[in-house]
């Protein structure tokens, strides 16, 4: 265990090992089927699988299912291809909570015999008054004091569905002037008649999720209970029911601080909001935080199980910065993605001294971060494509490119001179340049040793693909949507959290990329072939993060030890 990598999850661990405490580390990632995994997932994803695995352990997929009217087919679907595109594979370990109903139900009649458990007749409002405050001990519900027969006959019926929804509950009998509101007889049953996606019409009453948790990290043999620190009040519930019910297994329940990250919010209720109300184009709008919404815009997934570990474990809730993520995915992309060359925003050049039935193939590098991925031949003529930014008519101070008169370099071929400029008269926008060049700089040098102080990307027109680009940006306009006060979260969204860019030309060899392709356009960004609205012979490009790395700046200017690692 590296120092790098170290943190307080991964010494509870080692040391429980070492100690001989547990002959096998067994894990689980427990998602509720309510909506879409997110990046804050991931970090449980990664922590879970990757802790089992580094100590030789095994990690369980298990599907907390116990609230039938918020939990769908489709959500356990990709729940589960969303853990096996980041890499994790449970293998025959897949689990329900809904396996152990009937267990869980034991285990209640078990502790109302034991007189460690009421049927409550209140409303929800009155025992929500009777729970009293952080100040002010609770009150005791009026039906506390029922008999073990009576409290047994009530569960019965409302098994049997005898009763209405909100007409009963079971609770915890613990202590209702206890400080932790969690231990002031918590709710443990609930009467729910409404159909189960697994269960059908079996069950017209549902464990909550603090009684099935445990449970079912018991029934598993779970020796490290990984959760995130909203849930460390509510361990000595954890606890109170493993103990009250003596049970052979009793799993240790670790807490760590979850992932908030920058311009974004992971509220599985507020992310529904924005896919609800169109306000998003589904779960999987690249634009989300989701893990299928990052696999859509072209995320890898080395590249956000690399962020997960470098922003580390720690035990204090804070904000990521969502530069650190695109830094992650930046750096992965360096390193695999293949050059292109790409004009988003078109400036026809005509190169009047070239000749006008002529093409040449010019070799061009496919990642000079990997030679072993070679070259490749991109087509040159005498009208081209450049960017327009690429051009200024009456450039300011310290701008490089082309303007009238001036050279610069055409990467892979030859200088070219602006000579003209040609404008559209109703507008005064300028439509194209026209430039000459010069045969000896083939290649991108010149023979007589002149110098220029800026490299254009282009595309041969004759050769162009046209494509459609996205350009994605952060969703929120505020760093952190969730903490502003008064103020309606959906207000903040990024009116250009998308730019959609029409007739964009492209080299003749993208026309043929494959949905989810990845690939550099050089000096623009890391770019994805978006994998729903391509079709064969026409890609549709997303942008998964631009060039500028403003973590890496960022990170150099940090003292030692300011990453976030725990």
């Amino acid at each position: 265990m590296s120092e790098a990598r170290s943190n307080f999850i991964r010494t509870i661990i080692a040391d429980d090992v070492s100690s001989g405490k547990h002959a096998r580390v067994v894990t689980r990632f427990p998602p509720e089927p309510n909506g879409y995994l997110h990046i804050g997932h991931a970090k449980s994803i990664c922590l879970n699988f990757g802790m089992a695995a580094e100590f030789t352990g095994v990690c369980h997929l298990r599907f907390d299912d116990t609230n039938p009217t918020k939990e769908d087919v489709e959500y356990v679907d990709s729940i589960q291809t969303d853990v096996r595109w980041l890499g994790f594979d449970w293998e025959a370990r897949l689990f329900y909570a809904s396996d152990y109903f009937e267990r869980l139900y034991e285990c209640a009649e078990t502790l109302i015999r034991a007189g460690k458990a009421y049927v409550d007749s209140l409303t929800a409002d009155e025992i929500r008054a009777h729970r009293g405050t952080l100040k002010a001990p609770g009150t005791d519900s009026p039906h506390r004091g029922r008999s073990v027969d009576e409290n047994l006959d009530l569960f019965r019926r409302m098994r049997a569905g005898e009763f209405a929804d909100g007409a009963h509950v079971l609770r915890a009998k613990i202590d209702m002037a206890s400080p932790n509101l969690s231990m002031r007889d918590p709710t443990l049953y609930r009467v729910r008649r409404v159909p189960h996606h697994r269960t059908g019409d079996t069950w017209p009453i549902y464990p909550l999720y603090d009684f099935t948790h445990c449970l079912s990290d018991s029934f598993e043999g779970i020796t490290h209970s990984l959760c995130t620190l909203e849930f460390e009040n509510h361990r000595p519930l954890y606890d109170w029911v493993l103990d009250a019910l003596e049970t052979h297994c009793h799993p240790q329940q670790i807490e760590f601080a979850r992932l908030n990250l920058s311009y974004t919010v992971l509220s599985k209720r507020k992310l529904l909001q924005l896919v609800e109300e169109g306000l998003v184009d589904g779960w999987d709008d690249p634009r989300m935080p989701t893990i299928s919404g990052f696999r859509r815009r072209g995320y890898t997934p080395e590249s956000i199980r690399d962020f997960c570990e470098e922003i580390g474990v720690a035990k204090r809730d804070s904000v990521v910065d969502m530069a650190m993520l695109e830094h992650s995915v930046r750096n992965d992309l360096n390193k695999r993605a293949p050059r292109f060359m790409a004009v988003l925003h078109p400036l026809r050049v005509v190169i009047e001294n070239y000749p006008e039935d002529q093409t040449e193939e010019m070799e061009a590098v496919n990642n000079p971060e990997d030679p072993a991925m070679g070259s490749r031949r991109v087509p040159f003529s005498r009208v081209l494509y450049i960017e327009r930014d690429d051009f200024r008519e009456d450039p300011p101070r310290k701008f490089f490119r082309l303007a009238p008169g001036r050279e610069v370099r055409l990467r892979y071929a030859y200088y070219v001179r602006c000579t003209d400029v040609v404008k559209d008269p109703a507008t005064g926008e300028v439509v194209e340049l026209r430039c000459t060049y010069d045969p000896a700089t083939q290649g991108g040098g010149s023979p007589d040793g002149r110098k220029v102080k800026a490299t254009l990307h282009w595309v041969s027109a004759a050769h162009a693909v046209d494509a459609d680009v996205r350009l994605y940006d952060r969703l929120f306009v505020h760093e952190t949507p969730d903490a502003v006060k008064d103020t309606d979260f959906r207000t903040l969204i990024n009116p250009e959290s998308l730019v959609t860019l029409r007739g964009c030309k492209l080299e003749p060899a993208l026309g043929q990329a494959q949905p989810g392709a990845r690939m550099q356009f050089e000096r623009q960004g890391y770019f994805c072939v978006d994998t729903v609205d391509s079709v064969a012979g026409g890609p549709v490009f997303n942008r998964v993060v631009p060039l500028r790395d403003t973590w890496a700046r960022i990170e150099k200017k940090q003292p030692t030890g300011a990453s976030g690692k725990g």
